[in-house]
């Protein structure tokens, strides 16, 4: 079994220097990779197997799976679509092959920027409980604040989405992130929905969620606090949702110049696309909007 371990490396690197030798001299990377020059000619001038051949035209099956899904696929989810296209591979085969092409899955940008430490000013108690389903609209809404790069720096974006809909139905953008950002957001949200009950706001526990000036717009607003455990995400867990898919469908898919760019993308995503016409599985297949437009009428006799 080492044995055949060993070959396979060695004809990854034959593979390897055949696909630079038009940049580099074989002599060179054959000295790198501390092979003989010999047997990498020997391997060239031997005719392909048909294993080989076959690696050759799964790879460019791959290839097309991955640009038709954005670039964003990794193996595993590339192992799905060449079965379905009644390919008989196995995930180890997929890997291997986008691993020796440079095929990655795309990936996020990694840990938001925030400043840590000291101790919250309010914290209130997690009513929500990771209880995300909720069975009218007005009774739960989360809220949190991502972050989109530009070449003028970071746009910010807070957003409040109903629970009941996953809707989004209030949002806010600035080039700072402070308290004001996701008032903006909570301020859109009471002005179009205008909650004739007490709606629970939950958020984490970032500074601009525990300011007094929150707790004061949420109190005179009867909006009633909703905290997640600290450093705890999945309390969270449909307002991150909403944020990787934004991020997935849309924004990973552009280069903004300009903020202004950026927040008139976000503006076609949000209203244009994901709440009127994007279906959620949590709405039973239709868009947010579509959902509570055929709820009312149960809604309102009940």
């Amino acid at each position: 079994k080492s044995g055949g371990v060993l070959r396979s490396s060695v004809r990854l690197k034959y593979a390897f220097i055949a696909k630079h030798q038009s940049i580099y001299s074989v002599l060179r990377m054959c000295r790198v990779l501390q092979l003989h020059p010999s047997g990498y000619y020997a391997w060239k001038a031997r005719p392909q197997s048909q294993r080989a051949l076959d690696d050759q035209r799964l790879l460019g099956l791959l290839r097309h799976a991955s640009l038709e899904s954005g670039c964003v696929y990794g193996y595993r989810k590339l192992t799905l679509d060449m079965r379905d296209l009644g390919e008989a591979c196995s995930r180890h085969r997929v890997a291997r092959l986008l691993r020796c092409e440079g095929l990655k899955a795309q990936r996020g940008y990694g840990r938001r920027p925030r400043v840590r430490g000291g101790t919250p000013a309010v914290v209130a108690a997690n009513l929500l409980s990771q209880q995300f389903t909720v069975h009218a609209p007005n009774k739960v809404w989360v809220t949190d604040i991502t972050y989109i790069s530009t070449h003028e720096g970071w746009l910010y974006l807070a957003t409040v989405l109903d629970l009941f809909s996953r809707q989004v139905v209030g949002w806010a953008t600035g080039s700072r992130i402070d308290t004001q950002l996701p008032l903006d957001a909570l301020h859109m949200a009471v002005w179009r929905r205008r909650p004739r009950e007490t709606v629970v706001v939950h958020s984490d526990q970032g500074c601009q969620f525990t300011s007094h000036e929150w707790q004061r717009f949420l109190a005179s607003h009867n909006l009633q606090p909703s905290m997640s455990r600290r450093g705890n995400c999945h309390d969270n867990a449909v307002a991150e949702s909403f944020f990787q898919l934004l991020k997935r469908e849309r924004i990973r898919r552009q280069i903004y110049a300009t903020r202004q760019e950026a927040r008139s993308d976000v503006f076609s995503y949000i209203e244009m696309f994901y709440n009127p016409i994007r279906r959620h599985s949590s709405a039973d297949g239709l868009s947010p909007v579509e959902y509570e437009r055929r709820n009312s009428v149960r809604l309102a006799a009940i």
